[in-house]
């Protein structure tokens, strides 16, 4: 029997004030970035004091979540935060653009390093690598929400979600009792955010850690970064549903999440040729106090 995703998105209630399991994995993703770049500030991959990279921290968590509210109205639903505008403000509710997320950073950084007075592409080197923990965390919180599901599917991991549209109606007592009854089971959809916490989550980051573990060529960690990731995205989205406001966009096939990921495909084979050419940075040794 395929398994049916009910989760209340609440993870903890407090009086009025809700935590949301969605708002959490980010909280959780900022964490673990921060615990493993202050590793590699010890060890030396960056030239900047502690002091610095709080600050550094600071600029990209501010260029994930504006980027990636910011991006999602952009790219995904205009109209209807054009509509209604204080929904922007939603963002326990999901709507977040990993591709708005990416750009933020890039401008965080860039604002940050200006600053700091380094090369900028030693910084995003730096960042790449942290960037899955809270990709594959986002994931996760989107499965826990029950949306960006995928495709209906027969295969024995498919699962029930009750935020699609056949079901969306349905109480909650009315779905455990049909579940109960087998009466779902031709609802079920590929489990696409799980798919993605594999692939952009543990993949991504398995590989960039190992890759980044010795001191790469400039621009080497981040071309590999962007090459996974666009590559990753743009096949899942053969089996991930599209947001309906915008369906599919050309071909009966091709989603807005794969017209953007494609540049990053681009960006990253360029990125890795670059880096055939340029220096290699011994760790500066600890960082500075």
């Amino acid at each position: 029997m395929h398994y049916l995703v009910d989760f209340d998105p609440v993870a903890l209630s407090l009086g009025p004030l809700q935590v949301h399991w969605y708002g959490l994995m980010y909280l959780l993703g900022f964490a673990g970035a921060w615990w493993l770049g202050s590793r590699r500030l010890a060890a030396g991959r960056l030239p900047v004091t502690r002091e610095a990279f709080a600050d550094l921290a600071f600029y990209v968590m501010l260029g994930v979540i504006l980027g990636g509210r910011v991006g999602y109205v952009l790219f995904y639903n205009l109209r209807e935060y054009l509509a209604h505008p204080l929904d922007i403000l939603r963002v326990w509710d999901g709507g977040m653009s990993f591709h708005g997320g990416l750009l933020g950073v890039l401008l965080a950084g860039w604002i940050w390093t200006r600053r700091q007075r380094i090369h900028y592409f030693d910084t995003i080197d730096f960042v790449a690598p942290l960037v899955p923990i809270g990709l594959g965390l986002g994931r996760h919180g989107n499965f826990i929400n029950g949306g960006l599901w995928g495709a209906p599917t027969t295969r024995p991991w498919g699962m029930i979600f009750p935020t699609g549209p056949e079901l969306a109606d349905t109480s909650r007592e009315q779905l455990q009792a049909l579940y109960a009854a087998g009466q779902l089971e031709r609802f079920a959809r590929h489990p696409s955010q799980l798919y993605e916490f594999a692939l952009e989550g543990v993949v991504m980051f398995v590989g960039l850690w190992a890759y980044s573990r010795r001191p790469r060529p400039r621009y080497a960690v981040s071309g590999l970064f962007a090459l996974l990731y666009g590559v990753f995205r743009f096949a899942v989205e053969f089996v991930r549903v599209p947001d309906a406001q915008l369906g599919y966009l050309a071909f009966g096939w091709l989603t807005m999440g794969q017209v953007l990921s494609l540049p990053l495909v681009v960006v990253g084979l360029v990125l890795l040729g670059l880096s055939r050419r340029a220096p290699t940075l011994a760790p500066a040794g600890p960082e500075r106090g």
